[in-house]
């Protein structure tokens, strides 16, 4: 059952977010091109009855063209947050009040030229970079700061 935001009765979105490591120990993070100067990493919905690590692995084909990768872990809480009032009524047809994210940290077995990120129809990121994870805090939007905090937090720990 889906997580309900207990103000406005609408469920969270379920979620992956992956962090990436390269063999450098650093994070991949695109910019969106819908959002210029906001940087993420990947992450996005997980279908219904669909596997954590099918699903990062489906994501981060879509999002960066390759899923050379290997699971190195999933955290064992999930992280939510709400979006901010101006993304409530307009993202995912307003369906949502956020999202509820399971992240995984994977390692990058693959080359920088496997990247690709208008492989799919409808790319996410217009350009991307390998950045300390610490670094990330810097550039994603302010209503997600306090996830990616925790995400390093949680990684740090594990």
């Amino acid at each position: 059952m889906m997580a309900k935001n207990t103000l406005n009765n609408r469920p969270y979105r379920p979620c992956v977010g992956i962090a990436l490591f390269n063999k450098d120990g650093k994070v991949f993070v695109g910019e969106r091109i819908d959002t210029p100067g906001a940087w993420q990493m990947p992450q996005g919905g997980i279908d219904q009855g669909e596997n954590i690590k099918i699903a990062a692995l489906r994501e981060l084909k879509e999002e960066i063209g390759t899923n050379n990768a290997r699971l190195l872990t999933i955290l064992p809480d999930t992280i939510k947050y709400d979006l901010p009032a101006p993304l409530k009524d307009t993202l995912w047809n307003g369906k949502y009040a956020g999202q509820e994210q399971t992240w995984v940290a994977m390692q990058f077995e693959g080359k920088d030229t496997d990247i690709i990120l208008d492989a799919d129809e409808r790319p996410e990121f217009s350009k991307w970079q390998w950045v300390k994870i610490e670094e990330t805090l810097d550039l994603i939007v302010p209503f997600k700061r306090d996830v990616y905090k925790q995400v390093i937090t949680s990684l740090r720990q594990t």
